[in-house]
């Protein structure tokens, strides 16, 4: 088994952490303040110690104030650690808006945040046996439209032309995993069916027995920046890479399977 240094134990992070606990791996985290047995992000002798020992490590921090805090602080210690194998957690936000279009990992890098375009860049050029995952909209148990719809955050806005992917937190897993045996590169990793959010949205409140909410345009729905971001791009993301290089196979290949698995 292995020894895995996992840099930010967010939600997705922390879902991969377990699956490989239960697998018998040891898993170092690092939290900003050393919660829950984890180092602390500043505890620089203890992390320099795990580079040092681990047999894989896997950044999940996003960029803060412009830049990657994991290569501005730890990036010369993690170009020289002797582990066979590196990751980062990247967005499928760096593709920008394609319009409903298609995107699969040889797209431009154009999206909006400069930072993440330039962190999921420096990742990539770190050292050659780099994985690169860029993620879609993260859904799984706790974190669903099913809970927004619970608690009545849950809108349905008219924009008709709208599409998104998205990926349950497992098959994130998966798909980490799976890279073990698998080539360095950039992977997307998304189900197989893009969709209208509003069409999630009737799904969940169907699956609940609740009616949906009204339909608005997004001057109604008084959404907050970040949300109101999430609507200013449109893509599908294809995921045929990972399948193809890292024989993956998403668990929940649509939100159905994903949201069925939630509630049960």
């Amino acid at each position: 088994m292995g020894h895995m240094l996992i840099f930010g134990m967010g939600y997705a992070a922390s879902h991969l952490a377990g699956r490989l606990r239960a697998r018998g791996w040891d898993v170092t985290g690092t939290t900003q303040d050393g919660r829950s047995d984890s180092l602390a992000f500043g505890d620089e002798a203890a992390i320099i110690g795990a580079l040092r020992t681990a047999t894989h490590i896997l950044s999940s921090v996003p960029p803060v104030a412009g830049a990657d805090p994991v290569l501005a602080r730890y990036g010369q210690a993690l170009g020289i650690a002797p582990a066979a194998w590196v990751g980062y957690l990247s967005s499928t936000g760096v593709y920008g808006d394609t319009r409903g279009a298609w995107i699969d990992e040889s797209g431009a890098v154009k999206g909006r945040r400069a930072d993440r375009n330039a962190a999921d860049a420096a990742w990539s050029a770190l050292r050659g046996d780099v994985r690169v995952f860029r993620l879609p909209g993260i859904y799984g148990p706790g974190r669903s439209i099913l809970d927004r719809i619970r608690e009545g955050r849950a809108h349905r806005i008219d924009l008709p032309d709208q599409l998104f992917s998205r990926v349950h937190v497992d098959d994130i897993a998966g798909g980490v995993i799976a890279s073990f045996r698998g080539p360095p590169g950039v992977y997307n990793l998304a189900d197989d069916e893009p969709c209208h959010q509003n069409r999630l949205v009737e799904w969940g409140c169907a699956m609940l027995g609740t009616p949906p909410p009204p339909l608005q345009t997004l001057e109604e729905a008084a959404l907050t920046p970040a949300a109101r971001a999430f609507y200013a791009e449109n893509r599908r993301v294809a995921n045929g890479k990972a399948k193809r290089l890292l024989e993956w196979t998403p668990r929940y290949p649509t939100f159905r399977e994903g949201l069925r698995a939630v509630r049960d």
